[in-house]
């Protein structure tokens, strides 16, 4: 899984010279939070985001509704983006947990992707989320069960043989660490066309491991 198979390609851009009421008609139009700011050839500049485009209430108290609207058609895209030496973005090559990682670390929603300085993409946080429902198989109807596990090699083997040795497979599956329980991981798997008490009763019979959870989803 690379940023440049998840990126949205072609993002929606706007040049420095743009006033930011069309900026923030552009962003409302494409519903969208970040726009990516070029120059010539496609060179990022900056990034503007929704929070950029937001004037403090400070800066307008002063004036009536005329210089208000003067105001802010004057402002323009270069005088509220992110500068380019101040955007954090990332390569299409990258793998999208370094992406997320990065993300996380610097708590923003998102990523221009560059290759050779040239916008190539961006990847959001929706993004992000729209891969985590299908990683997870959200959009497809079937059996979704959530088995905790010791910290030990093996475990997820007893749940593959003993979901084989009934001719079933599995559609989709994850792990991660379980909350507040060291030494504990807690192991996603979802399936289709299993009834859901057939496989309750086939997980019951792994040793070592606890059901947390089953619902047809």
């Amino acid at each position: 899984m690379f940023v440049r198979d998840y990126m949205t390609r072609h993002p929606v851009m706007v040049e420095p010279s743009m006033s930011i009421v069309e900026a923030q008609g552009i962003m409302a139009e494409a519903k969208v939070r970040h726009l990516p700011v070029a120059e010539e050839g496609k060179r990022l500049a900056g990034l503007v985001t929704r929070e950029r485009l937001s004037i403090s209430p400070a800066d307008l108290g002063s004036l009536n509704v005329w210089e208000i609207s003067r105001f802010l058609s004057s402002m323009k895209v270069k005088d509220v983006m992110v500068k380019q030496k101040d955007v954090i973005t990332i390569g299409p090559d990258a793998p999208l947990e370094d992406a997320a990682q990065v993300m996380v670390m610097n708590k923003i929603g998102g990523l221009p992707v560059l290759e050779e300085g040239i916008i190539v993409g961006i990847l959001t946080d929706t993004d992000m989320l729209v891969q985590l429902v299908t990683l997870l198989g959200g959009r497809v109807p079937g059996v979704r069960a959530t088995i905790r596990v010791p910290d030990r090699v093996g475990e997820f083997a007893k749940i593959t043989r003993a979901i084989a040795s009934q001719g079933w497979g599995i559609y989709t599956s994850g792990s991660v660490p379980t909350p507040r329980r060291p030494g504990y991981w807690d192991i996603v798997i979802k399936m289709r066309g299993v009834p859901k008490d057939k496989l309750i009763k086939v997980l019951k019979q792994v040793e070592d491991q606890e059901i947390v959870d089953v619902r047809e989803v």
